[in-house]
């Protein structure tokens, strides 16, 4: 999962896409990066490892003038953490500087990247996206639409996409949908990111989301659509509305808070918990899900952890060492709010199960009575080959252990997922349920995934050992 902006026709454009990069800071913590292009066509590049905050101060601003950039901040899922896969990529082209900036995950990159390197490319880096480079350097294709589209044409998977040629800026959707990217208007110009914050807080004003298969060109003030990409099934991630994107933004036409809200009026109706003297959220993400509990439960909401906003999102730690240590630093719990209390926890998901067991016995340690675990996504039995850091079974505690051994795991009085039903229909609302991904949770890929990631997801070895 990775953070992109784009922006055109604006003086300047580096300061807006670094801004941007700071609202979608969330969405990957390992590196970040801005390419930007002058009048002349000149492209200059800056990348770094770790947060925004880090990795640019205004002396690295001034050094990418222009009124074109694209922005990336990364969390990988596909090749190693470290600073040559961070992006913005940027290459020399025959057509003028090429920069690439992508969020989402190519399913049959490493058969690409085999068949390439074998023709003779040279990779730099690891990263998927990289692949998408070299098939538009080595198209014969005359016009930089139609190289974008021989490129496009052999990949699979997820890709939300901006990038520049010359002076031009494209953005480009999978015909699936799996990842969203928004357009917005700034003065004459635009922005292109990957959720609605990006726009809020650059000051753009929302024109349009951009729906699956759009492939779109600007050229200073002119934007042009282009023939869409082929059409496909959608399949837009069930996980943006649930995890990863921020509560203010609207993306897959539905607001993220209000998404979560249904999530926990649904979970309240599937596993109420009758004689609980209060609800209370895993902050942040789960919010609104504890809110929507309350409201239909009529059992009082109170806030009980307090999360410490300078550590990061454990899930999207890259080393499960570090989402460890951070869990004990994240979270403390209000001692008066818990104390001989019957409590509802509300959490968003139960990925690994190392940050909820830390957090019960956190809860346990202030007092608290009895322990009821609400979650509000069904239980991740597989692997996402589309964008989010799941690689095998093995980091699933819900793919080789059952509601009940989770729930003796976690040690709590009682566990209730929502059901997949209720999910989809909760992220829906007058919607279609059916254009939602949800194979970490049902098992049903939208795509064909290569056999020898089937047999490394089948084959692995649980994470955990729990006594049955």
């Amino acid at each position: 999962m990775c953070g992109i902006i784009g922006v055109t026709g604006i003086a300047d454009a580096s300061r807006v896409a670094y801004l941007g990069l700071y609202s979608l800071q969330h969405r990957g913590q390992e590196s970040s990066g801005i390419v930007a292009v002058d009048g002349e066509g000149a492209a200059r590049s800056h990348r770094g490892m770790g947060l925004v905050s880090d990795v640019f101060d205004e002396q690295v601003l001034s050094e990418l003038p222009g009124d074109v950039a694209i922005g990336h901040t990364r969390y990988s899922t596909a090749g190693t953490s470290v600073l040559a896969n961070a992006q913005p990529m940027l290459a020399r082209y025959r057509e003028g500087p090429l920069a690439l900036a992508h969020n989402g995950n190519l399913t049959n990159a490493v058969q690409l990247r085999s068949d390439l390197v074998t023709k003779g490319s040279i990779f730099q880096s690891s990263s998927d996206s990289e692949v998408l480079v070299h098939l538009i350097a080595r198209s014969e294709a005359r016009e930089p639409e139609d190289q974008l589209l021989d490129a496009l044409e052999r990949v699979e998977g997820a890709y939300s996409l901006v990038i520049t040629i010359g002076r031009t800026l494209y953005a480009i959707v999978d015909p699936r949908g799996f990842r969203p990217l928004v357009l917005g208007r700034l003065g004459r110009g635009w922005v292109v990111a990957s959720e609605t914050c990006a726009l809020d807080i650059t000051g753009a004003t929302l024109v349009r989301e951009l729906e699956p298969g759009a492939f779109i060109r600007i050229h200073g003030e002119e934007l042009d659509p282009l023939p869409t990409l082929a059409a496909k099934p959608h399949r837009r991630c069930v996980f943006e509305l649930v995890y990863f994107s921020r509560p203010d933004s609207t993306i897959f036409r539905r607001s993220v808070d209000g998404v979560r809200r249904a999530l926990g009026r649904e979970l309240a109706r599937e596993h109420p918990a009758p004689g609980a003297d209060c609800v209370f959220s895993v902050p942040d993400s789960s919010n609104a899900m504890a809110l929507g509990y309350s409201e239909e439960s009529g059992i009082k909401l109170e806030h009980a952890l307090i999360r410490n906003h300078y550590v990061g999102r454990t899930f999207i730690h890259p080393a499960q060492a570090g989402r460890m240590a951070k869990v004990k630093i994240k979270f403390n719990p209000v001692r008066e709010v818990l104390e001989g209390k019957k409590v509802v926890v509300v959490d968003d998901s139960i990925v690994r199960g190392t940050t909820s067991k830390a957090l019960v016995q956190l809860i346990r340690h202030a007092g608290a009575a009895e322990v009821h675990f609400r979650v509000a996504s069904p239980p991740i039995t597989g692997p996402c080959y589309y964008g989010i850091d799941t690689p095998t079974k093995s980091e699933l505690i819900a793919s080789s252990h059952d509601v009940e051994q989770i729930r003796e795991h976690l040690g709590v009085d009682t566990l209730g997922y929502l059901s997949l039903d209720g999910m989809l229909r909760a992220a829906a609302g007058a919607g279609d349920p059916g254009e939602f991904c949800h194979a970490c949770f049902s098992g049903d890929y939208p795509t064909e995934i290569p056999e020898d990631d089937l047999a490394g997801a089948r084959n692995a070895a649980p994470l955990l050992t729990i006594p049955v």
